[in-house]
């Protein structure tokens, strides 16, 4: 099955890694928006949001593609916990993990001229396994998690602390690539954006 090359409006290596895992021909285009949450804004907005944003953004940028935009945040008990502030605030959120089933949401959008915009999201939970604070401050200061909503990567370092996940992996990871392709197939059949 031939799939469209698309633009990834990300600078994400893991993003980029989950397309080439999957086959997909790809560009990547980094844009920057501000990332800044608005007073009273739930998590599945916030993402869905930022994707399209920045999905957006990059089409403004590039010719001829179809541009997909991806956002990823990190929720426990209705706290959103964004990239970490730094190693203090990276702290505060793995003690909020720890021990605890939490979710991830991705926002997906995909942009595409012939077509209307269309944006969705993920969500998979994720259980942490407890954690003292030994096992905090090593990872920490491994580097890590500063980079990363919630402050852990499940695919690197972080996967020690893994106990248990219910849904899409590749979610945790930063993108859905099974929703991408699903809202790959409906644009490009026209159906009705967001």
């Amino acid at each position: 099955m031939d799939l469209p090359k698309i633009i990834l409006a990300s600078a994400s290596p893991r993003r980029a890694e989950i397309l080439r895992t999957a086959g997909w021909r790809f560009e990547t285009l980094a844009v920057h928006i501000d990332e800044t949450r608005h007073d009273d804004e739930e998590a599945v907005s916030y993402v869905k949001r930022l994707a399209r944003e920045k999905a957006e953004t990059a089409a403004l940028r590039s010719t001829g593609f179809i541009v997909v935009g991806a956002d990823t945040t990190v929720v426990v008990e209705e706290q959103i916990l964004e990239k970490p502030l730094d190693g203090y605030d990276a702290q505060r959120m793995l003690k909020l993990l720890s021990g605890r089933w939490h979710k991830v949401l991705t926002g997906v959008a995909v942009v595409d001229r012939k077509n209307p915009t269309r944006v969705e999201y993920q969500e998979t939970e994720v259980k942490f396994a407890a954690m003292n604070d030994d096992d905090i401050s090593w990872y920490v200061n491994s580097g890590e998690p500063m980079d990363k909503a919630g402050a852990y990567a499940i695919q690197g370092l972080g996967a020690r602390f893994i106990e248990g996940i219910r849904g899409d992996y590749f979610n945790v990871v930063g993108l859905p690539i099974r929703l991408v392709y699903e809202l790959l197939q409906s644009t490009q059949t026209g159906a009705d954006g967001e």
